[in-house]
């Protein structure tokens, strides 16, 4: 082999590492993403599972005081 093929590929070897490199950082950064994603997700089920408790709640005692004035 010549010098020049192998100058060749150790460039191109350089590039794959490099790009190795920068995926791998990407991926992380998508991790964090998908975690700050998910956690966001449980809070926002939460919150809408408090809000559907509080509707219900509405409803019941609304139900309750349209009852009295059947009553009277």
């Amino acid at each position: 082999m010549s010098l020049e093929i192998l100058n060749q590929l150790e460039q191109k070897i350089k590039q794959a590492v490099e790009t190795i490199q920068l995926l791998q950082l990407e991926i992380e950064e998508l991790k964090e993403q998908k975690s700050q994603v998910e956690q966001a997700r449980d809070t926002l089920q939460n919150e809408n599972e408090q809000l559907k408790n509080e509707h219900n709640n509405w409803q019941e005692h609304l139900r309750s005081l349209l009852g009295k004035f059947d009553n009277i």
